[in-house]
Protein backbone atom coordinates (compact mmCIF):
# COMPACT_ATOMS: atom_id res chain seq x y z
CA UNK A 1 0.00 0.00 0.00
CA UNK A 2 1.62 3.84 -0.90
CA UNK A 3 1.98 6.30 1.75
CA UNK A 4 -0.12 9.63 1.43
CA UNK A 5 0.80 13.20 1.29
CA UNK A 6 -1.86 15.06 2.98
CA UNK A 7 -2.15 18.64 3.98
CA UNK A 8 0.43 20.87 3.32
CA UNK A 9 1.13 23.79 5.41
CA UNK A 10 3.09 26.91 5.10
CA UNK A 11 4.13 30.12 6.84
CA UNK A 12 6.73 33.20 6.13
CA UNK A 13 7.65 36.25 8.00
CA UNK A 14 6.19 39.04 8.25
CA UNK A 15 8.70 41.07 6.78
CA UNK A 16 7.84 40.73 3.01
CA UNK A 17 10.75 42.86 0.58
CA UNK A 18 10.64 43.41 -2.70
CA UNK A 19 13.82 42.40 -5.09
CA UNK A 20 14.82 46.38 -5.75
CA UNK A 21 14.54 47.17 -1.75
CA UNK A 22 16.71 44.08 -0.90
CA UNK A 23 19.22 45.20 -3.94
CA UNK A 24 19.58 48.38 -2.45
CA UNK A 25 20.53 46.92 0.56
CA UNK A 26 23.15 44.89 -0.71
CA UNK A 27 24.47 47.49 -2.76
CA UNK A 28 25.09 50.19 -0.15
CA UNK A 29 26.05 47.47 2.38
CA UNK A 30 28.74 46.00 -0.11
CA UNK A 31 30.04 49.42 -1.56
CA UNK A 32 29.13 48.91 -4.78
CA UNK A 33 30.43 51.63 -7.47
CA UNK A 34 27.86 53.13 -10.03
CA UNK A 35 28.29 50.12 -12.58
CA UNK A 36 28.56 47.72 -9.63
CA UNK A 37 25.19 48.87 -8.42
CA UNK A 38 23.70 48.58 -12.14
CA UNK A 39 25.05 45.00 -12.82
CA UNK A 40 23.62 43.86 -8.97
CA UNK A 41 20.54 45.20 -10.37
CA UNK A 42 20.49 43.48 -13.63
CA UNK A 43 20.99 40.25 -11.61
CA UNK A 44 17.98 40.79 -9.08
CA UNK A 45 15.73 42.18 -12.31
CA UNK A 46 16.24 38.90 -14.23
CA UNK A 47 16.14 36.52 -11.55
CA UNK A 48 12.17 36.13 -11.53
CA UNK A 49 11.58 36.88 -8.38
CA UNK A 50 9.31 39.92 -7.07
CA UNK A 51 9.19 39.30 -3.44
CA UNK A 52 11.23 37.08 -0.53
CA UNK A 53 10.45 37.01 3.04
CA UNK A 54 13.27 37.38 6.09
CA UNK A 55 13.14 37.29 9.71
CA UNK A 56 15.16 40.23 9.50
CA UNK A 57 13.34 43.63 8.72
CA UNK A 58 16.80 45.46 8.30
CA UNK A 59 17.23 44.48 4.96
CA UNK A 60 13.90 47.10 3.66
CA UNK A 61 15.69 49.72 6.67
CA UNK A 62 18.50 51.84 5.79
CA UNK A 63 21.87 51.66 7.84
CA UNK A 64 21.12 53.49 11.66
CA UNK A 65 17.17 51.52 11.56
CA UNK A 66 19.04 48.01 11.98
CA UNK A 67 18.17 45.80 14.34
CA UNK A 68 19.84 42.81 13.72
CA UNK A 69 23.34 44.31 11.81
CA UNK A 70 25.53 46.89 13.45
CA UNK A 71 24.46 50.64 12.65
CA UNK A 72 28.08 51.21 11.25
CA UNK A 73 29.90 51.91 8.03
CA UNK A 74 30.42 48.28 6.31
CA UNK A 75 28.40 46.25 9.29
CA UNK A 76 31.26 46.24 11.18
CA UNK A 77 31.46 44.42 13.47
CA UNK A 78 29.98 41.70 11.02
CA UNK A 79 27.42 39.08 12.94
CA UNK A 80 29.43 35.99 13.43
CA UNK A 81 28.06 32.41 14.03
CA UNK A 82 26.96 32.99 17.35
CA UNK A 83 24.63 36.25 16.64
CA UNK A 84 23.11 34.86 13.51
CA UNK A 85 22.14 30.96 15.87
CA UNK A 86 20.59 33.16 18.65
CA UNK A 87 18.28 34.64 16.13
CA UNK A 88 17.49 30.89 14.71
CA UNK A 89 16.51 29.87 17.37
CA UNK A 90 14.13 32.80 18.41
CA UNK A 91 12.75 32.82 15.23
CA UNK A 92 12.64 29.34 13.86
CA UNK A 93 10.24 27.35 16.08
CA UNK A 94 7.72 29.96 16.01
CA UNK A 95 8.03 29.84 12.12
CA UNK A 96 7.75 25.78 12.12
CA UNK A 97 4.95 26.13 14.97
CA UNK A 98 2.85 28.07 12.37
CA UNK A 99 3.06 26.34 9.09
CA UNK A 100 2.00 23.25 11.79
CA UNK A 101 -0.94 24.65 12.54
CA UNK A 102 -1.97 25.68 8.78
CA UNK A 103 -1.09 22.11 7.56
CA UNK A 104 -3.52 20.27 11.04
CA UNK A 105 -6.01 23.20 9.83
CA UNK A 106 -6.35 20.93 6.97
CA UNK A 107 -6.69 18.00 8.15
CA UNK A 108 -9.65 17.41 10.13
CA UNK A 109 -10.24 14.51 12.57
CA UNK A 110 -6.18 14.18 13.71
CA UNK A 111 -4.58 15.83 16.52
CA UNK A 112 -1.64 16.91 16.95
CA UNK A 113 -1.25 14.84 20.18
CA UNK A 114 -2.22 11.42 18.12
CA UNK A 115 0.91 11.74 15.44
CA UNK A 116 3.46 9.01 16.30
CA UNK A 117 6.50 10.63 14.08
CA UNK A 118 8.12 14.00 13.72
CA UNK A 119 10.68 14.72 11.09
CA UNK A 120 12.35 18.05 11.38
CA UNK A 121 14.42 19.33 8.09
CA UNK A 122 16.78 22.23 8.46
CA UNK A 123 20.12 23.85 6.91
CA UNK A 124 20.10 26.92 8.19
CA UNK A 125 20.44 26.44 12.40
CA UNK A 126 21.25 24.15 14.53
CA UNK A 127 20.86 23.73 18.24
CA UNK A 128 20.28 20.91 21.36
CA UNK A 129 17.93 20.79 22.13
CA UNK A 130 16.55 22.05 19.49
CA UNK A 131 13.72 22.50 16.52
CA UNK A 132 11.75 18.74 17.46
CA UNK A 133 11.49 19.18 21.06
CA UNK A 134 10.48 23.00 20.89
CA UNK A 135 7.55 21.75 18.18
CA UNK A 136 6.70 18.40 20.58
CA UNK A 137 6.08 21.43 23.89
CA UNK A 138 4.60 24.25 21.41
CA UNK A 139 1.95 21.39 19.72
CA UNK A 140 1.33 19.50 22.50
CA UNK A 141 2.73 16.46 20.61
CA UNK A 142 2.98 13.20 22.94
CA UNK A 143 6.66 12.53 24.57
CA UNK A 144 6.90 9.32 23.27
CA UNK A 145 6.55 10.66 19.37
CA UNK A 146 9.28 9.32 17.71
CA UNK A 147 11.94 12.06 16.24
CA UNK A 148 14.48 12.66 13.54
CA UNK A 149 16.51 15.72 12.25
CA UNK A 150 17.24 15.90 8.82
CA UNK A 151 19.94 18.45 9.44
CA UNK A 152 22.41 20.38 6.66
CA UNK A 153 21.47 18.88 4.01
CA UNK A 154 20.83 21.63 1.88
CA UNK A 155 17.72 22.21 -0.67
CA UNK A 156 17.01 18.51 -1.51
CA UNK A 157 16.33 17.59 2.47
CA UNK A 158 12.80 17.65 2.51
CA UNK A 159 12.44 14.70 -0.64
CA UNK A 160 14.71 12.65 2.32
CA UNK A 161 12.08 13.29 5.01
CA UNK A 162 9.55 12.27 2.61
CA UNK A 163 11.12 9.27 1.99
CA UNK A 164 12.11 8.40 5.20
CA UNK A 165 8.11 8.97 6.06
CA UNK A 166 6.84 7.12 3.22
CA UNK A 167 9.00 4.06 4.78
CA UNK A 168 7.65 4.30 7.92
CA UNK A 169 3.72 4.20 6.62
CA UNK A 170 4.75 1.39 4.11
CA UNK A 171 5.81 -0.42 7.60
CA UNK A 172 3.21 0.47 9.79
CA UNK A 173 -0.01 1.73 8.10
CA UNK A 174 -1.45 3.16 11.01
CA UNK A 175 2.12 5.57 11.98
CA UNK A 176 0.82 9.57 12.03
CA UNK A 177 3.98 11.13 9.84
CA UNK A 178 5.10 14.80 10.66
CA UNK A 179 7.36 16.75 8.41
CA UNK A 180 8.13 20.29 9.19
CA UNK A 181 11.15 22.41 7.16
CA UNK A 182 12.21 25.53 8.34
CA UNK A 183 14.79 27.57 6.77
CA UNK A 184 16.07 30.98 7.90
CA UNK A 185 18.56 31.69 4.82
CA UNK A 186 18.46 35.35 5.05
CA UNK A 187 20.06 34.72 8.64
CA UNK A 188 22.97 33.99 6.42
CA UNK A 189 23.75 37.25 4.43
CA UNK A 190 27.66 37.11 3.20
CA UNK A 191 28.93 40.84 3.06
CA UNK A 192 31.35 39.70 -0.20
CA UNK A 193 31.45 40.65 -3.51
CA UNK A 194 32.45 37.08 -4.76
CA UNK A 195 30.13 35.76 -7.88
CA UNK A 196 28.50 32.78 -5.61
CA UNK A 197 27.90 35.20 -2.60
CA UNK A 198 26.29 37.60 -5.25
CA UNK A 199 24.01 34.93 -6.50
CA UNK A 200 23.02 33.60 -3.45
CA UNK A 201 21.74 36.67 -2.03
CA UNK A 202 19.89 37.40 -4.75
CA UNK A 203 18.09 34.21 -3.94
CA UNK A 204 17.26 32.79 -0.85
CA UNK A 205 14.71 33.86 1.42
CA UNK A 206 12.92 32.72 4.38
CA UNK A 207 10.05 30.33 4.79
CA UNK A 208 8.31 26.97 6.81
CA UNK A 209 6.25 23.46 5.87
CA UNK A 210 4.69 21.16 6.84
CA UNK A 211 3.06 17.99 5.73
CA UNK A 212 1.37 15.14 7.19
CA UNK A 213 2.38 11.19 5.50
CA UNK A 214 0.12 9.08 6.52
CA UNK A 215 -1.41 5.07 5.45
CA UNK A 216 -4.84 6.63 4.28
CA UNK A 217 -5.59 9.71 2.26
CA UNK A 218 -7.17 12.31 4.22
CA UNK A 219 -11.31 12.67 4.64
CA UNK A 220 -12.91 15.37 2.19
CA UNK A 221 -12.86 15.64 -1.68
CA UNK A 222 -9.32 17.71 -1.66
CA UNK A 223 -7.09 15.87 -3.71
CA UNK A 224 -3.70 14.30 -2.33
CA UNK A 225 -0.10 13.14 -3.58
CA UNK A 226 0.28 9.32 -3.17
CA UNK A 227 3.90 8.55 -2.67
CA UNK A 228 4.89 6.58 -5.22
CA UNK A 229 8.76 5.85 -5.89
CA UNK A 230 12.01 7.92 -5.13
CA UNK A 231 15.18 7.61 -6.87
CA UNK A 232 18.46 9.92 -6.16
CA UNK A 233 21.59 10.65 -8.54
CA UNK A 234 24.85 12.68 -7.99
CA UNK A 235 27.34 14.85 -10.36
CA UNK A 236 30.53 14.30 -8.73
CA UNK A 237 32.10 16.59 -10.92
CA UNK A 238 29.64 19.20 -9.57
CA UNK A 239 31.25 18.85 -6.13
CA UNK A 240 32.72 22.27 -6.05
CA UNK A 241 29.93 24.03 -7.31
CA UNK A 242 26.94 23.66 -4.64
CA UNK A 243 28.11 23.26 -1.18
CA UNK A 244 27.35 24.55 2.27
CA UNK A 245 29.99 25.73 5.00
CA UNK A 246 30.07 27.39 7.97
CA UNK A 247 32.59 29.76 7.97
CA UNK A 248 33.22 32.73 10.89
CA UNK A 249 30.51 34.81 9.45
CA UNK A 250 27.52 32.49 9.38
CA UNK A 251 27.16 29.39 6.51
CA UNK A 252 28.37 30.40 3.15
CA UNK A 253 27.14 29.12 0.43
CA UNK A 254 29.06 28.09 -2.93
CA UNK A 255 26.90 28.61 -6.23
CA UNK A 256 28.93 28.96 -9.42
CA UNK A 257 27.03 29.28 -13.16
CA UNK A 258 27.98 26.13 -13.78
CA UNK A 259 25.22 24.39 -11.89
CA UNK A 260 22.37 25.02 -14.08
CA UNK A 261 24.02 22.93 -16.70
CA UNK A 262 25.04 20.35 -14.04
CA UNK A 263 21.84 19.38 -13.38
CA UNK A 264 20.44 19.97 -17.29
CA UNK A 265 23.11 17.02 -18.07
CA UNK A 266 22.21 14.93 -15.21
CA UNK A 267 18.30 15.16 -15.16
CA UNK A 268 17.62 12.46 -17.82
CA UNK A 269 19.67 9.94 -16.08
CA UNK A 270 17.52 10.74 -12.92
CA UNK A 271 14.52 10.32 -14.32
CA UNK A 272 15.73 7.38 -16.08
CA UNK A 273 16.56 6.10 -12.50
CA UNK A 274 13.47 7.10 -11.27
CA UNK A 275 10.83 5.01 -13.36
CA UNK A 276 13.23 1.96 -14.80
CA UNK A 277 10.92 -0.33 -12.73
CA UNK A 278 7.78 1.64 -12.42
CA UNK A 279 4.51 1.38 -14.77
CA UNK A 280 4.95 4.59 -15.61
CA UNK A 281 6.39 6.07 -19.17
CA UNK A 282 8.19 9.53 -19.67
CA UNK A 283 5.04 10.73 -21.94
CA UNK A 284 2.69 9.79 -18.88
CA UNK A 285 4.01 12.72 -16.95
CA UNK A 286 1.74 15.85 -16.68
CA UNK A 287 2.20 17.71 -13.65
CA UNK A 288 5.57 18.78 -12.36
CA UNK A 289 6.72 20.20 -8.93
CA UNK A 290 10.28 20.77 -9.29
CA UNK A 291 12.64 22.83 -6.96
CA UNK A 292 13.19 26.71 -7.95
CA UNK A 293 16.89 27.02 -7.20
CA UNK A 294 17.02 29.95 -9.53
CA UNK A 295 15.08 30.65 -13.09
CA UNK A 296 18.15 29.48 -15.29
CA UNK A 297 17.71 26.14 -13.02
CA UNK A 298 14.40 25.57 -14.05
CA UNK A 299 15.19 26.51 -17.83
CA UNK A 300 17.85 23.90 -17.91
CA UNK A 301 15.33 20.93 -16.70
CA UNK A 302 13.09 22.44 -19.75
CA UNK A 303 15.68 22.49 -22.06
CA UNK A 304 16.76 18.97 -21.14
CA UNK A 305 13.08 17.42 -20.93
CA UNK A 306 11.76 18.81 -23.24
CA UNK A 307 8.77 21.16 -20.90
CA UNK A 308 7.26 24.55 -21.33
CA UNK A 309 7.35 26.95 -18.73
CA UNK A 310 3.71 26.51 -18.34
CA UNK A 311 4.16 22.99 -17.05
CA UNK A 312 6.37 24.51 -14.50
CA UNK A 313 3.95 26.90 -13.44
CA UNK A 314 4.23 26.18 -9.82
CA UNK A 315 7.73 26.22 -9.49
CA UNK A 316 7.78 29.82 -11.53
CA UNK A 317 4.84 31.29 -8.88
CA UNK A 318 7.09 30.34 -5.95
CA UNK A 319 9.94 31.93 -6.64
CA UNK A 320 8.43 34.66 -7.73
CA UNK A 321 6.82 35.31 -4.43
CA UNK A 322 9.27 33.78 -2.26
CA UNK A 323 12.42 32.82 -4.02
CA UNK A 324 14.39 30.12 -2.93
CA UNK A 325 13.65 29.07 0.70
CA UNK A 326 16.22 26.12 0.18
CA UNK A 327 14.53 22.94 1.94
CA UNK A 328 11.04 24.32 2.29
CA UNK A 329 10.75 25.35 -1.05
CA UNK A 330 9.77 22.00 -2.51
CA UNK A 331 6.52 21.47 -0.46
CA UNK A 332 5.74 24.74 -1.34
CA UNK A 333 5.46 24.12 -5.00
CA UNK A 334 3.65 20.30 -4.21
CA UNK A 335 0.91 22.54 -2.28
CA UNK A 336 1.02 25.33 -4.93
CA UNK A 337 0.22 22.22 -7.81
CA UNK A 338 -2.17 20.85 -5.16
CA UNK A 339 -4.37 24.19 -5.09
CA UNK A 340 -4.78 23.73 -9.02
CA UNK A 341 -6.19 19.83 -9.18
CA UNK A 342 -9.15 18.47 -9.80
CA UNK A 343 -10.94 15.27 -9.77
CA UNK A 344 -10.10 14.60 -13.51
CA UNK A 345 -6.93 14.62 -12.58
CA UNK A 346 -7.43 11.13 -10.57
CA UNK A 347 -4.47 9.00 -11.42
CA UNK A 348 -1.90 11.04 -12.73
CA UNK A 349 1.72 11.23 -12.03
CA UNK A 350 3.66 14.05 -10.97
CA UNK A 351 7.49 14.41 -10.75
CA UNK A 352 8.99 16.56 -8.39
CA UNK A 353 13.02 17.28 -8.26
CA UNK A 354 15.14 18.90 -5.89
CA UNK A 355 18.68 19.32 -5.90
CA UNK A 356 21.87 20.73 -3.21
CA UNK A 357 25.34 20.13 -2.07
CA UNK A 358 27.17 17.30 -3.96
CA UNK A 359 25.84 17.78 -6.28
CA UNK A 360 22.75 15.85 -5.53
CA UNK A 361 19.82 15.38 -7.72
CA UNK A 362 17.11 14.33 -6.08
CA UNK A 363 13.75 13.09 -8.08
CA UNK A 364 10.53 11.53 -6.54
CA UNK A 365 7.45 10.44 -8.28
CA UNK A 366 3.66 10.85 -7.26
CA UNK A 367 0.49 10.07 -7.88
CA UNK A 368 -3.17 12.84 -7.78
CA UNK A 369 -5.47 10.87 -5.73
CA UNK A 370 -8.75 11.48 -5.39
CA UNK A 371 -11.31 10.02 -2.57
Amino acid sequence: MPSYLGAIGTALPAHRLAQPVIADFMAQTLALDEAGTRKLRALYRVSGIEHRHSVLADYGRANGDYDFFPNTPGLVPFPGVAARMAAYRAAAGPLATAAVHDCLRQAPGIEAGSLTHLITVSCTGMSAPGLDIELVTALGLAASIRRTCVNFMGCYAAVNALRLADSIVRADPAARVLVVSVELCTLHFQKSTAEDHLISNALFGDGAAACLVLGEPLPGPAPCLALSAFHCGLEPAGVQDMAWHIGEFGFEMTLSGYVPGLIQGGIEQLLIGLLQDLPVRREDLRHFALHPGGRRILEAIEQALGLTRADNHAAYEVLRQYGNMSSATVLFVLRELLAGLSAADHGAPVLSCAFGPGLTLEAMLLEVWNR
